[in-house]
């Protein structure tokens, strides 16, 4: 009985993207990702992320990560339609993986209806969407390590050119970033989320 779990990270931030990762494993080794201490990524270190991540490729017998950019976010925002996004990129891990049931932490409010628009888009795959599945199931807490590993890497990459602290717009570090980036040069990154009301807000303050 092949399982797959699925999440996203970097939902929530104002630049970079937003990265979905999926695992398939046997049920029966589900036990190896408890016992190695896999939890949802929000509740580890980045440090026991990483060495997390290298354990976690070793067990399961496949897995798959997509980063969807933000210009594609901007473009699905426009048309209110990031959860149809969201879960078009989820049919693709799904299909990919292609396991009997596929456990997804839902990011629309109604966890029933984004469960049923990814298994219409994967050729109607077995799809158990929840909230908070990342806490729920460990199949699901090894999908976030793997996605929130993937944006940090990617986020660390830009850091080498950009202080552009963690992305989100709580942090004071990015926003400074942003609106003396636009200040300076009249225009946006192409990393920035240009459709985010705090991007906007800074748009239209300058």
């Amino acid at each position: 009985m092949q399982i797959c779990g699925i999440d996203d990270a970097g939902r929530g931030s104002m630049l970079g993207p937003l990265v979905i990762a999926g695992v398939s494993l046997d049920k029966k080794n589900l036990r190896k990702l408890s016992s190695l201490g896999v939890k949802d990524s929000k509740k580890l270190s980045p440090k026991l992320r990483e060495y997390l991540y290298k354990k976690i490729i070793e067990i399961v017998d496949d897995y798959y990560i997509v980063k969807i950019s933000p210009r594609s976010i901007d473009a699905s925002v426009k048309k209110h339609h990031l959860n149809n996004l969201e879960a078009k990129y989820m049919a693709k891990v799904v299909s990919k993986l292609n396991a009997d049931t596929s456990y997804v932490d839902s990011c629309d409010v109604n966890p029933r209806r984004f469960g049923k628009e990814i298994s219409k888009l994967s050729n109607n795959h077995k799809i158990k969407s929840y909230h908070y599945a990342d806490s729920r199931f460990v199949v699901v807490s090894t999908a976030s390590i793997l996605a929130k590993v993937a944006r940090d890497r990617t986020i660390t990459k830009l850091r080498k050119n950009h202080d552009l602290g963690s992305g989100y717009p709580s942090d004071s570090v990015s926003v400074k970033f942003v609106t003396k980036y636009y200040k300076k040069n009249h225009t946006m990154p192409n990393f920035v989320r240009k459709s985010w009301k705090p991007i906007l807000k800074i748009l239209d303050n300058n």
